[in-house]
């Protein structure tokens, strides 16, 4: 399958901040027209026409966004680029930044001169030292050739980018805990309504929040026009989308597929099948906070719309491939062990349910379990599921459920067995053969 280049992944010459590069391929171009030629309504418009959705993880359609904040009552506006990117499988933002830093500043200075906002902030993930230091360097470039800072480009605009570094946490990636960590209070989420960033964001004020691969792809559709942008994909879901690909594949990485591409295509021609043979077992589209697929699904599009209506979703395209050599029971407990860890313990069913969901995981994986475990798996999903201000329990909820639903033949031999019939059995002195 092949696409029509450039698109966001665009192969630079040199180091990744330097700007000479970028200008060579039309970099900063579509900045210079929205700062000489394009109104704020203009933008908005051809991002809507193009039918951007965000690449963030929730698919909402980000034109209406932009929309909704320009045209908010209070004048006084934010702008933050959410680069804090913690989902287990998605690596894709951090490539982004990596390589192309100067694609995401032209998109995060559009997207703040759009909606007029009073000062403007990237918000990059504290483990992402490298990237960082790509992105300071490139801003620092930029702002030399007049295209940040005071005056720029002779236009009489004054506007700058502050680089802030993230909080070290899972949670610290939703948008309003990620608000609530910029003002230095504890990164723990908000209940939505009412604290949209859009209406209620950082101290108060509507606040733009956009994804890297989202802020990306505006720089592109500005320039070469949202029927550019909307050859490829699906209908209700145009564009590409940057897939994480990992777990069981041969090649994992960062590929850049059009929206709709099939879960097999993208395993099979991005990552080379699976290893050594292997069959595979169950794959998760988006990451493990929502339900797995299994074999006979391969061919389900890889879109928000598509993976919805068949149970699941895309979220951010942390794709993650489990073989049939793994144990369900020891991946699920694995997962688990990550949202009990990562629960900021604002929710009480969130705080309460994921540590109870990992300790009756690893009482089944340990061959400890009874039916009556099984039970209350089930239980406590249906008790959680739904609460606290974020997401994560729900999560939580959902990789446990779809795992036995799937896979209730290898919870059952766990507790048959009284071990994990994926280990070899132990033999010789304190064993049981």
């Amino acid at each position: 399958m092949t696409l029509p280049q450039p698109r966001v992944l665009q192969k630079l010459e040199g180091a990744p901040w330097e700007i000479d590069p970028y200008l060579k391929t039309g970099g900063y171009e579509a900045w210079r027209k929205c700062l000489k030629e394009l109104t704020p309504n203009d933008i908005v418009g051809e991002i809507k026409k193009a039918g951007l959705r965000g690449r963030g993880g929730a698919g909402f359609p980000t034109g209406t966004k932009w929309d909704k904040v320009l045209n908010h009552r209070v004048q006084e506006r934010y702008f933050v680029c959410n680069a804090g990117e913690h989902e287990p499988g998605t690596f894709k933002d951090r490539h982004l930044l990596k390589h192309i830093p100067h694609q995401l500043i032209e998109g995060c200075l559009i997207a703040s001169r759009t909606v007029n906002a009073k000062a403007s902030y990237i918000y990059v993930n504290h483990e992402y030292a490298e990237e960082e230091a790509n992105l300071r360097k490139a801003i620092a470039q930029a702002r030399e050739r007049g295209l940040l800072g005071k005056n720029i480009l002779g236009t009489g605009v004054d506007l700058d980018l502050e680089v802030y570094s993230g909080h070290g946490s899972y949670v610290a990636g939703e948008e309003t805990a990620m608000l609530e960590s910029m003002q230095g209070r504890p990164a723990m989420p908000r209940q939505k309504p009412p604290f949209y960033p859009t209406d209620f964001g950082l101290y108060g004020k509507p606040t733009l929040v956009n994804n890297v691969e989202t802020l990306c792809n505006i720089p592109l559709i500005l320039k070469n026009g949202a029927a550019w942008f909307t050859q490829v994909g699906t209908e209700k879901c145009p564009g590409t989308m940057l897939f994480s690909l990992s777990g069981s594949v041969n090649r994992p990485g960062v590929y850049e597929m059009p929206m709709g591409v099939t879960i097999r295509d993208l395993i099979e021609t991005c990552g080379g099948g699976v290893p050594n043979g292997r069959k595979i077992k169950a794959v998760f589209p988006g990451g493990p906070a929502f339900s797995m697929v299994t074999a006979d699904q391969l061919d389900l599009p890889m879109d928000f719309d598509s993976l919805k209506k068949a149970g699941t979703g895309l979220g951010s395209a942390g794709t993650i491939v489990i073989d049939d050599a793994t144990c369900m029971v020891a991946a699920t407990l694995k997962y688990s062990n990550f949202f009990k860890n990562e629960s900021c313990g604002q929710c009480p069913p969130c705080r309460m349910g994921t540590i109870n969901l990992a300790t009756l995981m690893d009482k089944i994986e340990r061959g400890e379990g009874s039916q009556k475990d099984l039970d209350s798996l089930l239980q406590l999903c249906g008790f959680v599921k739904g609460t606290g201000y974020c997401t994560l329990i729900t999560g939580a909820a959902v990789l446990v459920q779809s795992s036995l639903r799937l896979f209730q033949h290898e919870f059952e031999e766990h507790i048959r067995l009284q071990r994990c019939p994926f280990q070899p059995v132990r033999t010789g002195a304190g064993a049981s053969a």
